[in-house]
């Protein structure tokens, strides 16, 4: 497979001498790319995570962890692997997902090809490069036998491209102090991400020839209304201050479909939506400010019938730059990078959020690369092994 061999990273802990294995760390996360793990629920009939879920157990237990598998619906897992406590320290959790999106368009999603210090292949960055520095991770504090005090887990994740029903399981399964998402984060660490709401409008109207005005009443026409209150509610979200790592809160509209013929006036019409949260909003607040625009359209014409269902929700993060995870992250990096990370933000959502709902302080920080979701994905391979040497010293600072 190529792999790219240079000196260790260092990793001096309590006195001990300990390294990353750059050889094992790639080679495992060239081993995972090859392996198809699309998700069905975007690319139905695709592979799904129980070939990878195979493998990542089998590591798992190879670094002596008490591996635990969990089966979420049919075919779709999720693997948790624990390096028990050696004494009565924090617990402490690094999540990675093992799902990926689709591969069309892709010439070689799945060769694992190792070109000017890079991997490529669909999940390289997105996650699987932030699997293997986990387990390059854990594998350093097995080799040296590092004592820890809290229990440290691996938690690699089914759906988070989609639903994350993987960490929204593990996150009640499994109760930790911290949990280290693993995203791609350029190595800085990333402290707050927008929430989201998928939002259904659908405008009822009464259909008629289309020579007949007098009867028809185009629900289309009605829905014309609505896009233009929620072109004016767009802007006006733009202008507001939202969060200082986000940014302000948005909206846009995904698909709308109404009508059957060209001479029958439309009895439907259905609008998607997709409104994104800022850090310090909640659903309700976004939803009631557009079923308000319903309300006003109806006050406006008694035949405006409109009704607005919610499809599904994720909530927006933030955690505190003066928690203790964030100290122990922020000195592990900076002693590894000779630099202090930036604190950053995302507009998109990740499975941090379902951590932290169940009180989990948690922190994003993954590795460099480009190409998520598109026909050329990478990851940095120094970055892999720098995010490994990171997750372990933060292990033993944070755990004790």
């Amino acid at each position: 497979m190529g792999v790219v061999k240079d000196r260790p990273t260092g990793l001096p802990l309590r006195g001990d001498i300990m390294n990353i294995d750059r050889e094992y760390t790639i080679r495992t996360l060239a081993d995972m790319i090859r392996i198809d793990s699309t998700n069905p629920s975007l690319t139905p009939g695709s592979a799904g995570e129980a070939d990878m879920a195979t493998y990542v157990s089998d590591a798992l237990k190879k670094l002596n962890l008490e591996v635990h598998t969990h089966e979420h619906e049919p075919g779709r897992f999720s693997v948790v692997g624990i390096r028990r406590s050696q004494g009565s320290g924090r617990s402490i959790m690094l999540n990675a997902h093992m799902d990926t999106v689709g591969v069309e368009g892709m010439a070689d999603p799945f060769t694992a090809e190792i070109r000017d210090g890079r991997i490529y292949g669909r999940g390289a960055q997105d996650m699987k490069g932030s699997l293997a520095a986990c387990m390059g991770a854990v594998k350093a504090l097995h080799d040296a036998g590092t004592p820890v005090a809290g229990d440290v887990l691996i938690a690699a994740v089914a759906d988070e491209e989609y639903a994350s029903m993987g960490t929204a399981d593990i996150a009640k399964r499994y109760p930790v102090a911290a949990a280290i998402i693993t995203e791609p984060t350029d190595l800085d660490l990333c402290l707050a991400h927008k929430g989201f709401v998928w939002l259904e409008v659908e405008t009822q109207g009464r259909a008629a020839h289309g020579s007949r005005f007098e009867e028809g009443v185009d629900a289309n026409m009605h829905m014309g209304r609505v896009l233009a209150a929620l072109d004016a509610l767009g802007q006006d979200l733009r202008t507001r201050g939202g969060h200082p790592l986000t940014g302000p809160p948005s909206l846009h509209l995904s698909t709308i479909q109404g009508g059957t013929e060209w001479s029958v006036y439309s009895d439907q019409c259905i609008l998607r939506i997709e409104r994104r949260t800022a850090p310090g909003e909640t659903v309700p607040q976004a939803v009631a400010e557009i079923q308000a625009i319903l309300d006003r359209l109806k006050a406006e014409d008694p035949t405006f019938i409109a009704t607005l269902k919610i499809i599904f929700s994720r909530e927006p993060f933030e955690v505190s730059p003066s928690c203790d995870l964030v100290h122990a992250l922020e000195a592990s990096s900076t002693q590894v990078l000779g630099r202090k990370p930036k604190h950053v933000g995302s507009a998109g959502w990740m499975d941090s959020a379902l951590l932290s709902v169940e009180d989990v302080e948690t922190v994003i920080i993954g590795p460099t690369g480009a190409g998520l979701h598109t026909h050329e994905e990478w990851v940095d391979l120094d970055s892999v092994i720098t995010l490994a040497d990171i997750l372990a010293r933060t292990v033993v600072a944070y755990c004790g």
